[in-house]
């Protein structure tokens, strides 16, 4: 497998084994966001898996993906047990994995992915699979463990991604800057630039006092909108989390 499936193929396993163990309380208990219950956030997981099974699948055959087909799937979810929300999506989830995993190297090679104005190659299509499921992965874990961190083996390849989604996260700001970031578990760097017209985030070259210092998976969630106060590890810096918390308020 490559990087960013082998830490996909990690994260369903890790999903998997979390859920198995669900009574029917904790699967109504609530989750992150506090408005979604865990049965919630697995309905997301499982439709959202899919939805992409039918989108990759009208790509490799050359068929447009009708406009209300992910509208449909959602009524399906939605009137679905929370039990029901839960198993579903363990083997929806599996089954997303596996059809992925099964491209042949042409597929994978040829593939051309459309979302919006933006057309995706295979790896991007698999990062953007990923980077969703780390993160609504972290929204049950913490569920019962406030403690809990993004998946470790997910977030060497989900940190490097953050420049492509950040486009989507960031809300634009009327007082234009920028924020030295350094990380931990990996080190990286990275440059925030505030604007009114977009947030961006780039890596750069390590600079010996950073605004931010955190480790990776913190910088993930801060972007994903889920560091608030509660949540939030050590951090070293002169940087305003509360004002980076309301450029990257999450959806």
């Amino acid at each position: 497998m490559s990087d960013n499936l082998d830490a996909l193929a990690g994260s369903v396993s890790r999903l998997h084994a979390v859920v198995e163990g669900l009574d029917p309380v904790q699967l109504t208990a609530s989750a992150y966001p506090a408005e979604w219950s865990v049965a919630d956030v697995l309905s997301h997981i499982g439709s959202g898996a899919v939805i992409l099974l039918r989108r990759l699948d009208d790509t490799l055959a050359g068929t447009p993906t009708p406009d209300d087909a992910a509208a449909a799937v959602w009524d399906e979810w939605n009137a679905k047990s929370p039990g029901a929300q839960a198993g579903d999506a363990l083997v929806a989830d599996r089954v997303l994995l596996d059809r992925i995993d099964g491209l042949t190297a042409d597929e994978r090679n040829g593939f051309e992915f459309a979302m919006g104005p933006m057309t995706l190659d295979f790896d991007v299509f698999v990062d953007l699979r990923l980077n969703e499921h780390a993160l609504h992965l972290w929204d049950v874990e913490v569920t019962f463990d406030p403690t809990a961190t993004v998946a470790a083996g997910s977030v060497p390849v989900v940190v490097d991604n953050l420049q492509m989604f950040t486009r989507f996260t960031g809300r634009p700001t009327m007082s234009p800057g920028s924020v030295q970031v350094a990380t931990s578990d990996p080190r990286r760097s990275f440059t925030i630039g505030l604007g009114p017209d977009e947030v961006a985030i780039s890596p750069s070259d390590p600079v010996a006092e950073p605004d931010l210092e955190l480790p990776a998976e913190a910088l993930i969630r801060l972007v994903y909108g889920r560091l608030d106060p509660d949540h939030t590890p050590a951090v070293r810096g002169g940087a305003d989390l509360d004002v980076l918390r309301r450029v990257f308020p999450g959806a």
